[in-house]
């Protein structure tokens, strides 16, 4: 069975693809709580800089998704699903002068989720 810590629904999977035509490569980072409180912001991948505080969580849409240390020990117990909802946040993600953003669905992992990543 295969396992996935982050997920997208089909409505974000449909604005994800519309801007990767217009910015080109991107990433998702989980905010940590900055500018929009804790929404995922989607920017483009040259102007974010990763470093070794940054874990990837896995891909959605073939876009990297990543999360800071300190925030995925809050959150590594959870499955985080990527969903979009109308109205415009305050952060820098590349969806919002559309009038959308990005918004996370948690759910806690499974036992067999949980077993899975804690093995690794």
């Amino acid at each position: 069975m295969t396992y996935k810590r982050v997920d997208i629904t089909k409505q974000a999977a449909m604005l994800l693809k519309e801007l990767k035509a217009e910015h080109g490569e991107v990433i998702f980072h989980q905010s940590g709580g900055c500018c929009d409180g804790s929404s995922p912001m989607l920017l483009p991948k040259e102007d974010f800089y990763l470093d070794d505080n940054d874990i990837y969580l896995g891909e959605v849409g073939q876009v990297s998704f990543y999360m800071s240390h300190d925030q995925f020990e809050y959150w590594k117990h959870t499955h985080l699903t990527v969903d979009v909802t109308p109205g415009r946040g305050a952060s820098f993600s590349l969806e919002i002068p559309k009038g959308k953003r990005f918004i996370i669905r948690s759910r806690m992992l499974t036992k067999e989720e949980h077993e899975h990543f804690n093995s690794l």
